[in-house]
């Protein structure tokens, strides 16, 4: 690595399981792997999950350089590992005299970035599922016991207008709790099968 300029004005080594940073640590540094791996990890419950094996060519903590936030993860060398760690001002300068990695950071900021909204998609999905079970949780609350069934049409109506959700995505949702047997939907009417599985998802986000 010394005869890498860039690695002589930048560079740091960690030998095989050596800490980078902690969860929760301030942070004001980026890091390029140069060489070796890292292992980002996160706590959970007590217990330490592994998130991502990174590599040469990958980065992490690049929201040091955007804020001051803590760190969300723990990052160690896996093996003997050599990185460029750049503070904001040294990250401007290095992308200013260097396109190709500068070009490399974005394209993975920007692959980051796309799968992020895939997750939040895949999250207001879940969320809105969850928000539909629950209108319907509390609709048939409100009905004496023996009188546990709805007006299909109405109940879709309301719970659109309630939601300011489409009409069709609330009906195909109320048709995934029929395929589940949580309800059961005869011509214009739905019947309550399962009141406490319905109630475990509105209140869990339908997992």
């Amino acid at each position: 690595m010394a005869e890498n300029p860039l690695f002589e004005k930048y560079g740091q080594s960690f030998d095989a399981g050596k800490t980078i940073f902690h969860e929760g640590d301030q942070g004001e540094h980026m890091y390029i792997i140069q060489s070796g791996q890292v292992r980002i990890s996160k706590n959970v419950g007590g217990r330490e999950h592994e998130l991502a094996v990174l590599e040469k060519g990958d980065f992490f903590g690049e929201m040091a350089i955007v804020s001051r936030m803590a760190r969300t993860a723990t990052a160690t060398a896996v093996n003997t590992t050599h990185l460029l760690a750049f503070d904001r001002q040294g990250f401007m300068g290095m992308i200013e005299k260097n396109a190709k990695i500068a070009l490399n950071v974005i394209d993975k900021l920007c692959r980051r970035l796309q799968n992020a909204n895939g997750q939040i998609q895949l999250m207001f999905q879940r969320n809105q599922r969850s928000l539909i079970a629950l209108n319907l949780y509390t609709r048939f609350g409100d009905r004496k016991p023996d009188e546990q069934h709805l007006p299909l049409d109405r109940t879709v109506e309301q719970i659109s207008l309630n939601l300011e959700t489409p009409p069709q995505l609330v009906q195909d949702h109320l048709k995934e709790l029929a395929s589940a047997n949580v309800v059961a939907i005869k011509g214009n009417a739905i019947r309550l099968v399962d009141k406490s599985r319905l109630n475990q998802l509105a209140n869990v986000g339908g997992s």
